[in-house]
């Protein structure tokens, strides 16, 4: 990233901070086109959904990406990498769900700068390992680190539109009860006839007489959680880096095999 002051931007911005990821794996290349946002939601303080219509729109595949950028006037360029947030058969536009960031020149930019109306030049949708669809089955395990929850719930609502009877199960840890994305979307999927099991964990805020998890992600809360679908389920991990290992370790150390378990991560690595 730039370290200079921010480029006056024009025309097209961009939303992302997390760095582009290539896809060797992908057989045809992806073309470059415009977007145009139609709609920002609010779903937290510091998260926004944002609604794009694409003119090449192509069904996607719950857990892919889209590659963002922005040009400004003098050239200078930024491209970063999203998970789309909505199911594929939602025909025409997709969703980016984009965490504000206090050093994200991106994410601040967007948060504060985009609205409905402006063009994005986007590419995809890319990725071919951490993805899921009612074709692959389950029993099926999700596990969200804050805004590690987008392609997941990507995963939820293509399960919900096809009636899937796939036993799905998500373990959701956040701070506190105002950092819950998609909040009331998912506890309208948990009353839903064969809706899944939402199980929080409030890492550092609790509701009101809250009698549910308050801790990280350990070994025990996975063991737990895992136990209620009965059969060795297919696990989709995503998150922060060191989140991700956490989870992915305590599942490898309860004897889940690695074949069963796909991850997703963002930000450094750290130590």
């Amino acid at each position: 990233m730039a370290t200079d002051p921010e480029p006056a931007f024009s025309a097209q911005r961009f939303p992302g901070d997390r760095p582009a990821r290539q896809n060797p794996a992908l057989e045809q290349p992806i073309t470059w086109q415009i977007g145009t946002v139609t709609a920002i939601k609010p779903e937290t303080p510091r998260v926004k959904t944002f609604t794009l219509t694409l003119p090449r729109w192509v069904a996607h595949q719950p857990g892919q990406h889209y590659d963002v950028r922005l040009t400004a006037p003098d050239g200078y360029q930024a491209q970063r990498s999203y998970s789309i947030a909505s199911e594929p058969q939602r025909q025409g536009e997709i969703d980016l769900t984009v965490e504000r960031l206090e050093d994200g020149e991106v994410s601040s930019y967007m948060h504060d700068v985009l609205v409905p109306g402006d063009l994005i030049e986007v590419r995809g949708p890319i990725g071919g390992y951490f993805v899921w669809n009612v074709g692959i089955g389950g029993p099926l395990l999700l596990i969200a680190g804050g805004s590690g929850v987008v392609p997941l719930m990507a995963m939820l609502r293509h399960r919900q539109v096809v009636r899937s009877p796939v036993p799905t199960r998500l373990l959701y840890s956040v701070r506190g009860p105002d950092d819950v994305i998609y909040a009331d979307e998912l506890t309208r999927l948990t009353h839903a006839d064969g809706g899944p099991d939402v199980v929080y964990t409030f890492t550092r805020v609790q509701p009101p007489n809250w009698t549910g998890y308050r801790r990280r992600i350990d070994r025990p809360m996975l063991d737990e959680v895992r136990r209620a679908l009965d059969e060795a389920p297919l696990t989709y991990v995503c998150g922060p880096t060191l989140f991700v290992e956490a989870a992915a370790n305590g599942l490898l150390d309860l004897g889940v095999a690695p074949s069963r378990i796909r991850t997703e991560r963002f930000g450094p690595t750290g130590t």
